[in-house]
């Protein structure tokens, strides 16, 4: 029998043998009887073109300047969001993983400081395919990590990355997404699930479409009564641009036309609304409020 993951975590030094740092982002939100905990996988480090090349960089250098970024390397953190409500522990994408990017794949401590273990999870639910979000399904040694889960992700994003034909279409950048994503997917589809734009997930959980970043891309709502919380996976991808300039295409959307659109309709949304999100790649811990300003939008970190 080879050794998994699980058995190094259970033996309570993982975090040493690993080199893993002992504190790890999180924030509650309770929304009545629905606990949400946003929890880390690490961060990503990606060359700032990856979202800047379509941008124009006379307009965008002032951006820039005001958040202190930098125009070659970004480091956004990777925050997944852990849903309890009575008998069901909910998983809102998986993290990265081991085998994506150094930095990121600490989602399983992240969980075990909250005494969560990856069978304790009833139920995963992808707001897309990308591979911080999905390669996180397996562990170091290929085994699916979460064996009591049943999964569920929208249909249309299921279809492109189950198409052979998506590996040679969406070009050399991303091939290995595809193929990274195509045999995950196939690993769990006989306990997969589709939903559609508006269908409720399960009890107080809906699905929205918010396509662009990936073909199917969805954003889920949680919602008790009058309180809502928008889960946005990657449809705002960022606290600076993507709130600034919305209607600007960048290069970490695969249609970038459309993302925009769907940032543009969300944020106007949002703002009115005064619904609380969950970004994926918002700093901190990820949560907090749209607010319009005099040109765009800002990003309003909650206090959690």
């Amino acid at each position: 029998m080879k050794p998994s993951r699980r058995a190094f975590l259970a033996g309570g030094s993982a975090a040493a043998l690993l080199g893993l740092h002992p504190k790890f982002a999180h924030a509650e939100l309770t929304l009545g009887d629905i606990r949400l905990d946003v929890v880390s996988d690490g961060s990503l480090t990606l060359p700032g073109g990856f979202i800047f090349d379509p941008m124009p960089k006379d307009k965008l250098a002032p951006i820039l300047e005001k958040f202190s970024l930098s125009s070659d390397v970004l480091e956004p953190p990777c925050n997944v969001t852990l849903m309890r409500h009575g008998d069901r522990t909910v998983l809102f994408d998986v993290g990265s993983g081991p085998d994506f990017a150094p930095n990121s794949g600490i989602l399983l401590e992240s969980l075990d400081a909250l005494g969560v273990a990856p069978e304790d999870v009833t139920d995963v639910v992808f707001t897309h395919a990308h591979p911080d979000h999905l390669w996180g399904l397996l562990d170091d040694f290929d085994d699916p990590l979460f064996t009591e889960a049943t999964y569920q992700i929208g249909k249309a994003e299921w279809d492109y990355w189950m198409d052979p034909n998506t590996v040679d279409s969406i070009g050399d950048a991303r091939a290995s997404f595809a193929v990274g994503a195509k045999r995950r997917l196939e690993m769990i589809e006989d306990n997969i699930t589709f939903f559609k734009d508006g269908e409720e997930i399960m009890p107080g959980v809906a699905a929205r479409a918010t396509f662009g970043h990936t073909p199917g891309h969805m954003a889920i709502e949680v919602r008790n009564g009058t309180e809502a919380v928008m889960i946005l996976g990657d449809c705002i991808g960022n606290h600076h641009v993507a709130f600034e300039k919305p209607e600007w295409n960048s290069g970490s959307d695969q249609d970038q036309e459309m993302a925009a659109q769907t940032r543009l309709r969300l944020m106007d949304q949002l703002a009115a609304e005064k619904t609380r999100i969950i970004g994926y790649h918002l700093p901190g811990n990820g949560t907090g409020y749209v607010d319009k300003a005099a040109s765009g939008y800002v990003f309003v970190p909650e206090d959690t």
